[in-house]
């Protein structure tokens, strides 16, 4: 009998490492893929509204025939670096500056706006308040390709009019024009963490 309950607390030890380590895998997994993506191959061209979907990894665990004792509180992981992307983007991303002057109407460049979510209409009802704000919105389409966060691409000449046009719509950030984006707009890819 006495060898019937070691079994058991062997199993139980067993089953409690690999809970944690499959834990801790998960969180490396998630965290490990959380770097910036930008880039002009990544970001694509806009094409039909399709969700982007990306493997997952199971973590493994090799089991040992030593009984392992339980740790009583899960190891917090290692924060990691981001992960460069395989193509250097243009320039970093600049966090939004507070317009000194606002860019009057009469001066304010087109605007292009894409959607990068499930979110059926959301670059429509977002060109109807950049519109209302004093913008001329020439196009609301579906963006195809993987961004990090809702943004205010500009071409050369048009950070000041970026920086006015991220804040009139509550973007978290602008940068400079990817190759594949039109050099006399701005443009506009909204993810799934835009709440406007």
């Amino acid at each position: 009998m006495t060898r019937k309950d070691e079994r058991g607390q062997v199993l139980s030890s067993l089953v409690a490492v690999l809970a944690v380590v499959a834990i801790v895998g998960g969180l490396l997994v998630l965290f490990g893929t959380r770097g910036s993506n930008d880039s002009a191959a990544d970001e694509g061209k806009p094409a039909a509204a399709t969700p982007s979907v990306t493997p997952s990894t199971t973590p493994t665990a090799v089991i040992s025939s030593e009984p392992t004792p339980a740790p009583t509180e899960a190891p917090t992981p290692e924060p990691t670096a981001p992960v460069a992307p395989t193509s250097a983007p243009t320039s970093a991303p600049t966090v939004v500056p507070t317009p000194t002057v606002a860019v009057p109407p009469s001066e304010r460049p087109a605007v292009e706006i894409y959607n990068n979510t499930g979110r059926k209409g959301l670059a429509q009802s977002v060109g109807g308040r950049a519109h209302q704000a004093g913008w001329t919105v020439t196009g609301a389409d579906n963006w195809h390709g993987k961004i990090v966060t809702s943004t205010v691409y500009y071409p050369a000449g048009m950070q000041a009019e970026a920086a006015q046009l991220a804040q009139d719509l509550g973007i978290p950030r602008i940068k400079d024009a990817l190759d594949n984006m039109k050099k006399d707009r701005l443009t506009v890819i909204l993810t799934s963490e835009y709440s406007g």
